[in-house]
């Protein structure tokens, strides 16, 4: 099979299409023929070595893949070869992966390959941020900054079904209408003179209970300040360029900050194993609030399984210019 790789981790030119054997699935483990591969900002951080968690080496990227079962090892039970299926795994830029059976999950036929491996990333993250670390409840208001890209995409679809009131806020009008489309009840532009009082405005008066921030850029601490009476704050990344900092006597306004993690590397092992049924949740959506964001890379041509590598370029290179990096 082929895969990307690298021996190191800082630059893009590090990576190469390798040769490499087949794994074998063990017991209780999945073999999956990979048909697409998600990638997200964090996978470009691990993939230069800017990730907070360092990968051993030799490294491939990518971790949520989609696919076909091709074989299964001692103990797995309720899979089939040719089942399609998604999982989270190490080294997802393959054509083959193991995966343990607990991580493998079907996905529904109305789903794409693309949108599968695009899937776990966004709107498990949103599910756990929302249900496990915000609490959010029917009726409360969540501001979704980054609203346009896949974590706020998918944040608000997750808070809409949860019975929540959502604002989005994206900076392009283009992008507002996109968030409308997904059900958010009002929208706001990122601009920061008079956010705040437009933010107020937008809740009625009051402050938003739960704001959900894979940005953590200039609006950090205005939407944090904005917090009504035991509102929580949810940190997913920063992707607005420096990481901002924080007064420390903010959250004596009885509201919290709270940290969003859900890596392959960084989580427990209870989390995981709370993973497919947080995945079974989240497809489980109604189909009328469901509208699948993110961005995947595919591998195989699907007229020509065997020698359709999609490698005129290189697909990490192809990647890390769609994420900005060179």
């Amino acid at each position: 099979m082929r895969k990307v790789q690298a021996e190191a981790v800082e630059s893009i030119s590090d990576y190469r299409v390798v040769d490499a054997e087949v794994p074998r699935p063990g017991p209780d483990e999945v073999l999956v023929k990979v048909a697409a591969c998600g990638v997200g900002y964090v996978d470009a951080l691990v993939a230069l070595g800017r990730y907070q968690v360092k990968p051993s080496l030799p490294h491939t990227p990518g971790q949520d893949v989609s696919g076909w079962v091709e074989d299964g090892g001692d103990g797995v039970a309720d899979l089939a070869v040719g089942d399609r299926v998604m999982t989270t795994v190490r080294g997802g830029f393959a054509e083959f992966v193991i995966a343990p059976a607990t991580s493998v999950v079907k996905i529904p036929s109305r789903m794409q390959f693309g949108e599968a491996a695009a899937f776990r990333m966004n709107y498990v993250t949103a599910l756990h941020g929302l249900r496990d670390r915000g609490d959010v409840k029917s009726g409360e208001t969540v501001v979704v900054l980054g609203a346009a890209g896949g974590f706020g995409a998918a944040a608000i679809q997750v808070a809409k079904v949860g019975g929540a009131r959502v604002i989005a806020v994206a900076s392009a009008e283009e992008k507002r209408a996109f968030c409308k489309s997904l059900g958010a009840d009002e929208t706001l532009s990122t601009a920061p003179e008079g956010w705040r009082d437009r933010l107020k405005a937008a809740c009625g008066g009051a402050g938003p209970d739960v704001v959900f921030d894979p940005v953590c850029g200039p609006l950090f601490e205005p939407a944090f300040r904005a917090l009504a009476w035991g509102g929580r704050h949810l940190i997913l990344g920063f992707v607005g360029g420096p990481i901002p900092a924080l007064p420390a006597n903010l959250p004596l306004m009885n509201v919290m900050l709270l940290a969003v993690e859900a890596g392959l590397d960084t989580c427990p092992q209870e989390f995981w194993a709370r993973y497919p049924l947080s995945v079974a949740k989240a497809v489980s959506l109604p189909e009328d609030h469901m509208v699948f964001s993110g961005m995947a890379l595919g591998y195989r041509d699907p007229e020509d399984p065997i020698n359709g590598w999609r490698a005129t370029r290189d697909p990490v290179d192809v990647w890390c210019e769609l994420k900005g990096f060179s």
